[in-house]
């Protein structure tokens, strides 16, 4: 019949589908890629909670020794 031969726009088109699926489908093995690194890695994440990050905080100061105990035992 008539409808066998296939028409090039329909390749064109077809070439053009299968281009995107493969260009779609390495974007999710990306993203997968990316989030089984992360789940492993485990303990070295903070997660965003609305609370400050230990890690980014400055440390303390350490404590002064007192002054007046200081200059009453060098006398």
């Amino acid at each position: 019949m008539g409808l066998a031969n296939e028409h090039e726009i329909f390749r064109r088109r077809r070439s053009r589908n299968v281009g995107l699926g493969l260009v779609l489908v390495a974007f999710v093995v990306l993203v997968f890629g990316l989030t089984v690194v992360k789940v492993q890695q485990g303990d070295m994440m903070e997660g965003f909670d609305h609370q400050p990050r230990v890690s980014v905080l400055p440390p303390e100061p350490a404590p002064a020794a007192e002054a007046p105990a200081a200059a009453e035992a060098s006398q």
